[in-house]
């Protein structure tokens, strides 16, 4: 909990963070600071990247869980495939996706757009 003032709690008013972290512990909840850079979270059409995060690992009751705050950005898949098919054929970004969009397919948008 570090850099953290008084914690307001609805019905508790403020709280002391060490009164808190006691509180906490007598509970059975374990919560570490992690120094992190940066947080990936990998879905199945893309990604969610937070970079500079803050990320709290909260143990109760053997159970982990993670709490991440910050700024996040999506980057999805094709986006990744396009700049692909940029770099493989020197082609513009608008004729990278146009490809991309016909042929559904990044070796077939790269062959049609290497053949042009």
């Amino acid at each position: 909990m570090k850099g953290m003032g008084t914690v307001m709690i609805p019905g508790l008013g403020g709280i002391n963070p060490k009164k808190m972290q006691a509180m906490m512990k007598q509970m059975g909840i374990k919560q570490d600071e992690i120094e992190a850079e940066r947080v990936i979270i990998e879905k199945s059409d893309g990604k969610i990247i937070i970079d500079n995060p803050n990320v709290q690992k909260i143990v109760m009751q053997g159970q982990e869980s993670w709490q991440i705050t910050g700024n996040s950005t999506e980057e999805d898949n094709s986006e990744k495939d396009i700049d692909l098919i940029v770099k493989k054929t020197g082609k513009s970004e608008g004729d990278a996706k146009k490809a991309l969009e016909e042929t559904g397919d990044i070796a077939e948008a790269i062959l049609k757009l290497s053949s042009l």
